[in-house]
């Protein structure tokens, strides 16, 4: 990366970085700062160009506000990708470098709408699942379910019923619904190495769990 390249980045990182005053932990700029280190780490192994994906990392959940307040009726993905194209008409950018930081930002979430069609997206993509898997995602999702206000448990509610950003949207339930699923989803070789030691901790810690819950160790 040039050195015009880097201060550009430096740029693009402090203005990402204001849109998190009053963030959500689960989804604050620690977890950015996740992100971007395992795009650096993902993207340099699978060749990637490290000004797309190191912008995309900053920029990736600057729409994150929006979808909290509107209880996840809007998806950050969308709205971030609209975000950061009006941020990004004022850098000196190639168009199709441009392009593909908006298009990773678009398809980071791959649950509707665009899916990641470029090596960067796809660089994106796993790092940004890669922080909801492991002892990371557990901590996340306990986080995430104290923001809720949810139980440490359900155990009388069915998982696939509960409803998500509710009291039973525990840690448990998005373990089942999400977490494990996440792994058989990662798009990249670097990517998959790195989720499937992530994903047999997080089997381990949840089996442990349900058996401390009911009092069996």
């Amino acid at each position: 990366m040039t050195e015009t390249e880097a201060s550009l980045l430096s740029r693009i990182r402090e203005q990402a970085q204001a849109h998190f005053s009053q963030d959500r932990g689960s989804h604050d700029w620690d977890h950015t700062l996740r992100v971007h280190r395992l795009c650096r780490r993902i993207g340099a192994t699978e060749g990637a160009d490290p000004l797309v994906t190191e912008a995309a990392a900053y920029l990736h959940d600057i729409g994150r506000a929006h979808q909290d307040r509107n209880v996840g009726k809007l998806c950050h993905a969308e709205e971030g990708a609209a975000m950061a194209r009006e941020m990004l008409a004022a850098y000196a950018l190639a168009d199709t470098r441009r392009e593909n930081i908006i298009h990773c930002i678009a398809a980071h979430r791959f649950r509707r709408g665009a899916a990641p069609r470029t090596l960067e997206a796809s660089v994106l993509f796993d790092a940004d699942k890669l922080d909801a898997i492991g002892a990371i995602g557990v901590a996340r999702a306990f986080l995430f379910a104290g923001e809720m206000g949810a139980r440490l448990h359900s155990p009388e509610v069915n998982v696939a019923e509960a409803p998500a950003y509710s009291v039973n949207d525990t840690g448990y339930r998005e373990y089942m619904v999400k977490l494990a699923k996440i792994r058989n989803r990662i798009l990249t070789d670097a990517g998959r190495r790195l989720a499937d030691d992530r994903h047999r901790f997080m089997v381990d810690f949840f089996e442990r769990f349900l058996e401390e819950y009911e009092g069996g160790r």
